[in-house]
């Protein structure tokens, strides 16, 4: 045989790669085709139209052909021409972003531990259509199905891809390279070298002709040879008694007789040797192709079966199945995890050996044991590798089929684990699923987990900005749940939580706080103080206050649900600890105790780092909380990196118009403008306003607010005129919605009041800067540092109209009130003091 000998050091970057076939044989024409053809071609694009993709190569031909085999040598012949070099499985969508989403941490990117396996391959497309930090990357999606379940995972940029598929479809879309069986003395020679000593060149002969010269079923039956010595003779009667049988059962398209032949007759002989095995076998042909973790394995309460029940109930038992299923290469065993893998065209023959009856009772079985593997639920992140693990096999056991309540509710937890993990697409797609089967059910509108249901999908369009949508499920969810429970119910009761959100999300804060205090009535006296979801009730009516201005009521309810969840978490931080936590730190600041506010965020934020990650949602959150107190308390440019870093990472997972990169965008907007970037601030916070209007709504209050820092940065332009003309209707639009004593209406009041001093309409000026102030003292009390500062503003206004003894009474208190509320050498009190007018921004906060 001639051999491409190896060609170098190994990539920098090397994963997912199966073992080297020692074994390959007959290919080293097709290699060389296959690398002239890709050579140093041009970049890989995404499939799109009718157009091929350059740099894209596709080994396309019928199952068990050497596809797979073929991507592997050449990964193994050419790797010293990559610096990275990763395996991808692509036989459905989510194996593909999970592989994708394992590349991560080699790109210096966040683990989908940390923002999701979503957002996680999100990254890594991106860093690898930059070519950084590698430029020279070979991607392999192996046993990619139809183009459109891949267009959005196949980057682009400089490196290479290869495909391996048996569908024609990819002819046209990418340049293919079609595979056909071994020709017949290449069978030879591979039977030869696989079980020498053992086959003669004529039974090699025989045994090619009945298998079609088919590379994977020739490994196959090797490998039977090998572990039982079973003859040629044996080998080709059994072949010949079960193919009839297999090939009546109508065998997938693709797979042909003798490769369906091949798998039966290995099952067949393992049968006789241990039963257990195969009913262990034909259990994770129902599973999906990924890793199954070895927990899963080791339960067996439940199951419908009772040979199965047998095999897992007993260790040794167990144990030796696997074993030998390993032995016959029908599994693969990681020696490190223990994980099994059943491969997929293994999986799909042996389905289709078993009756529908037989087939029902073991997808049955298979959701049992997934819905059990869990111990813990989905709010202990000490969980989430576990749920983590289990998210590939949903959809290939049609988990979502189960009419078992205790499987429901395991599906349930898994797509609010996805939703607090970050993996929102993905808990999206679920819970769609799910709804469209339940609705359907008699009797399903009457479910307490279809309402469960409907209120995990109200959560996750919240979180994904489409709060009307979000608002209409959650409002059919609590008015179908207290028609049917009543008041008190734990399902209505989760509804108007949500419901609550929704609210506050569409600018309503006042609704939201009026629906969230009988909520929070309700669950004290339904579950009492201390119950979790009491505690989310207190957290949601804090919010709502905070965003009413109510912040002394709003302080006490954010410290109440922090101190609740930080001790029923038992030390640990969970996305909800860190939330009330971060949430206590910004009403702190909103309050006025900046200094406060800064250290406690400091400390919550160096928590969720730890506990979390840098890229949970929270530990963003609470880092771009955190800038606006240091910007408060005069650390500008520590302000500034922090928000470079939160908006930076925002962008990158979660997309421009996501709500979090919006809030993140205008705080880096306002902490630019506070050191000097001004044209940089200006054009972002131009452009944060309009994502703004597209996603909350021209009216919305956080859109008017943005508005008012355009304003803002207008008037520090010189653009006066145009300033105050934004000014008005801002004020105009925030009075409208929130009303006249609102903290953000005050905000842009003071600022308007700034405005007209700076076009000589001192009058104007002084009468507005007068009421505002009493209003602002009203809303915040007299020593705020926002009444402090617009008070400031009013003296210089009183002074330069020659209203010196005006000016004179209210400098002699406020001046050293600031120094007191901030500190002698903060900017803001340098500012004041030298006679200049402060400016007021607006942070949109957490709703």
């Amino acid at each position: 045989m001639t051999e491409v000998s190896d060609r170098g050091p190994m990539p920098e970057v090397w994963g997912g790669i199966p073992g080297r076939n020692r074994n390959f044989t007959g290919r080293v024409e097709l290699l060389q085709l296959l690398r002239a053809r890709i050579g140093d071609a041009a970049t890989a694009v995404v499939p799109s139209g009718d157009a091929e993709a350059e740099g894209a190569h596709a080994l396309q031909g019928m199952g068990g052909v050497g596809k797979t085999q073929l991507a592997i040598e050449y990964v193994w012949q050419y790797r010293s021409e990559y610096e990275l070099v990763w395996w991808i499985p692509a036989d459905q969508p989510t194996s593909a972003v999970k592989a994708l989403a394992d590349l991560a941490p080699s790109l210096n990117l966040p683990p989908p531990s940390v923002s999701g396996h979503d957002e996680a391959a999100k990254a890594v497309l991106a860093a690898l259509s930059r070519g950084e930090p590698y430029a020279r990357w070979l991607l392999v999606f192996d046993n990619a199905n139809d183009p459109k379940d891949l267009k959005d995972l196949i980057p682009v940029g400089p490196g290479h891809v290869i495909l391996t598929t048996r569908n024609y479809n990819w002819r046209g879309v990418v340049e293919t390279l079609e595979i056909n069986v071994f020709r017949r003395e290449e069978s030879v020679e591979f039977l030869l070298r696989r079980v020498p000593a053992a086959i003669s060149t004529g039974d090699a002969d025989r045994l090619a002709e009945e298998l079609g010269d088919l590379p994977l079923a020739l490994e196959q039956a090797a490998a039977l040879k090998a572990e039982t010595g079973i003859s040629v003779d044996e080998y080709l009667r059994l072949l010949g008694e079960r193919a009839d049988e297999l090939l009546d059962q109508t065998p997938a398209a693709g797979y042909p007789k003798s490769m369906s032949a091949t798998c039966s007759v290995s099952v067949t002989t393992l049968e006789s040797r241990l039963p257990e095995a195969v009913e262990l076998l034909r259990c994770l042909a129902f599973f999906g192709p990924d890793p199954i973790p070895p927990d899963v394995l080791r339960r067996s309460a439940g199951l419908a079966r009772p040979l199965l029940r047998e095999v897992l109930s007993d260790p040794i038992m167990l144990t030796r199945a696997v074993s030998e299923l390993n032995r016959f290469a029908l599994v693969k065993v990681n020696p490190q995890g223990r994980t099994i893998q059943i491969h997929r065209l293994v999986q799909a023959l042996l389905r289709e050996q078993l009756s529908a009856e037989d087939q029902a009772s073991l997808r049955h079985d298979v959701h049992v044991l997934l819905s059990k593997s869990v111990p813990g639920g989905p709010d202990e992140v000490r969980q989430w590798p576990r749920f983590a693990a289990l998210v590939p096999h949903l959809e290939p056991a049609r988990v979502t089929e189960s009419i078992e309540h205790d499987v429901r509710v395991f599906v349930l937890d898994v797509v609010r684990y996805l939703y607090q993990s970050g993996g929102r697409q993905t808990a999206q797609a679920i819970v769609e699923d799910l709804l469209r089967r339940w609705e359907d059910e008699p009797g399903g509108q009457n479910d307490r987990l279809l309402l469960t249901a409907q209120t995990r999908r109200g959560d996750i369009l919240r979180e994904l900005g489409d709060y009307a949508l979000a608002a209409e499920t959650d409002r059919a969810a609590h008015d179908r749940a207290k028609e049917i429970f009543g008041n008190d119910d734990a399902a209505t009761l989760s509804a108007a939580r949500a419901l609550g959100g929704d609210l506050r999300a569409l600018g309503d804060f006042a609704a939201a706080a009026e629906l969230d205090e009988e909520s929070r009535a309700r669950h004290v006296q339904a579950f009492g103080e201390d119950d979790p979801r009491t505690l989310r009730s207190i957290n949601n009516l804090a919010l709502d206050y905070g965003l009413i201005g109510r912040y002394g009521a709003a302080r006490e309810l954010h410290k109440r649900a922090f101190i609740g969840q930080r001790d029923a978490a038992a030390g640990d931080i969970n996305w909800e600890v860190l939330g009330s936590w971060n949430g206590l730190a910004r009403v702190i600041r909103q309050h006025g105790e900046y200094r406060t506010a800064r250290d406690i965020g400091e400390e919550a934020l160096e928590r969720g780092r730890q506990e979390l990650g840098a890229e949970h949602p929270w530990t963003l959150r609470t880092g771009r909380d955190l800038s606006i107190a240091l910007r408060r308390t005069g650390a500008w440019q520590q302000a500034l990196d922090m928000a470079q870093d939160v908006y930076q990472r925002c962008k990158r997972l979660f997309g421009l118009n996501n709500p979090d990169t919006l809030a993140a965008a205008t705080c880096l907007a306002n902490a630019e403008r506070t050191v000097g970037h001004i044209d940089e601030a200006f054009d972002r916070a131009q452009d944060v306003a309009r994502r703004y209007s597209l996603v909350y709504g021209p009216a919305h209050p956080f859109t008017l607010a943005c508005e008012g820092n355009v304003a803002l940065l207008h008037r520090v332009q010189n653009a006066v005129e145009k300033a105050r003309e934004l000014d008005e209707k801002c004020l105009a639009g925030l009075k409208a919605k929130v009303g006249q004593d609102h903290h953000y209406s005050l905000n842009v009041a003071i600022n308007l009041a700034s405005d007209l001093a700076a076009l000589h309409e001192l009058d104007r000026a002084c009468a507005l800067g007068e009421e505002t102030l009493e209003r602002v003292r009203g809303a915040l009390g007299d020593k705020h540092p926002v009444a402090l500062g617009c008070a400031a503003n009013l003296i210089i206004d009183l002074r330069a109209l020659g209203a010196e003894d005006k000016a004179a009474a209210f400098a002699a208190v406020t001046l050293s009130n600031y120094e007191q509320a901030l500190f002698p050498e903060h900017p803001d009190v340098k500012t004041a003091r030298a006679g200049r007018h402060l400016d007021f921004d607006f942070d949109p906060p957490l709703i």
